[in-house]
């Protein structure tokens, strides 16, 4: 969804930026230019909402690729190569990530990009990278992406050999957060709303199969405005269906105002949402009418997971401002991801030709212990990893509920 700070770099990097300028790369289509210290520069891309309601999440995005790299760098994770990071802003926007996808492909040193944070933009960028057999790795979790429009008749064609994810889909989200609502909620009567986008509508569309599937009912449905603040006639109709729970397939800038305006109405029941509510500013919003409010959200807790925590140590040591968020340690690992495949096909230093397609190719065969958990790859370039969690709002604060895997 699932976000204009400039990266901090090191005095090594910015002399590789000198370089690339110096030797015009962008203009002469060169790729792969020498760093100041010798070695080839390979450029990662990057992009997701840095300005906007949505960049409390792309920030910590942005943020946590960057450690990556500087890591990457520190550490000298393949011999002769400098890593460099390129960041671009798409404000949640696919028309703005397409243009992105453009830019960062005609630079012939980006062998890879992280992102976006959004489905629907991250549907305008496919057809641009894989264009160009330039690999990208996202926090996506629209099944489309991977499995093709017809992914949920049984017919899953993988459109886009370049697109890879470290996040789960939501094929298993909505279906994970029904059950719990269902089995351990006993919750029993939804009222789902969406905002008409490809994550949201997307993840309603398989909660709502699936709380049918169980014996639940939904009560009601209805789409709203993702720029709209005011949700009083929504609101109006949950609290006369008789909902005992509402649903929002969607993004924190509508859900946090809905469950307050829910609860304002006299309808004292939760509001739950996926991955891309889960956020402090969603807390911001609510205030304290957003206590008992549930969210799932890919992998398990990242503060509990001790393959994370060297990553929260080495963040904060960094000092970021912002938070790494819901999305730092797979964006972490997305980036890895990509750093391993160069290592992978570079030789000496050194790169073949036709460098994006090794990469592409490697990255499918990649397989390390990440901050998240295992990193790699299926057959659709979906992560192997499925785990989720169920949040509650308690006192103010996200705590976990439970973590597994659908049907696991």
């Amino acid at each position: 969804m699932r976000n204009r700070s400039l990266i901090a770099v090191t005095a090594a990097l910015a002399a590789g930026a000198l370089s690339l300028t110096a030797c015009g790369s962008r203009d002469t289509g060169k790729a792969n230019d020498a760093a100041g210290d010798g070695s080839t520069v390979v450029t990662i891309g990057f992009d997701a909402p840095l300005t906007g309601e949505l960049s409390a999440l792309g920030l910590g995005m942005k943020n946590s690729v960057d450690l990556a790299v500087k890591q990457a760098n520190k550490n000298k994770e393949v011999p002769g190569v400098t890593f460099k990071v390129e960041s671009l802003d798409d404000q949640a926007q696919p028309s703005s990530g397409q243009q992105n996808a453009t830019k960062l492909v005609a630079d012939k040193s980006v062998l890879g990009v992280v992102g976006p944070l959004n489905s629907s933009v991250a549907q305008s960028m496919q057809k641009v990278f894989d264009a160009a057999q330039v690999v990208e790795v996202s926090v996506n979790t629209n099944p489309a992406l991977t499995q093709g429009d017809k992914w949920d008749t049984g017919k899953k064609v993988r459109p886009f050999k370049t697109y890879f994810r470290t996040a789960t889909t939501d094929a298993i989200q909505g279906p994970f957060a029904a059950e719990y609502l269902y089995n351990t909620a006993k919750k029993k009567k939804v009222f789902v709303v969406d905002d008409k986008k490809t994550y949201g509508a997307g993840l309603a569309a398989t909660f709502s199969a699936h709380f049918k599937k169980l014996g639940g009912t939904v009560v009601g449905t209805e789409h709203v405005n993702p720029e709209a603040k005011d949700f009083g006639s929504v609101a109006t109709q949950i609290k006369n269906s008789g909902a005992d729970v509402v649903y929002y397939g969607g993004e924190y800038p509508v859900a946090g105002p809905l469950s307050a305006q829910v609860k304002k109405s006299g309808a004292t029941i939760p509001l739950i949402g996926g991955d891309a509510i889960y956020s402090d500013e969603y807390l911001k919003l609510t205030g304290a009418r957003g206590d008992g409010d549930l969210a799932t959200s890919v992998g398990a807790p990242v503060e509990d997971l001790p393959s994370a925590k060297k990553f929260i140590e080495d963040y904060k040591a960094v000092g970021y401002k912002e938070a790494y968020g819901a999305y730092g340690g797979f964006s972490y690992d997305s980036a890895w991801a990509i750093i391993q495949a160069v290592k992978a096909v570079a030789k000496d230093g050194k790169l073949p030709s036709d460098a994006r397609a090794k990469v592409t190719e490697a990255l499918q065969k990649v397989s390390f212990d990440g901050v998240m958990g295992k990193v790699s790859f299926d057959e659709y370039g979906d992560a192997t990893n499925k785990q989720l969690t169920v949040y509650q709002v308690t006192g103010g604060a996200w705590k976990a509920e439970t973590t597994g895997t659908f049907g696991g």
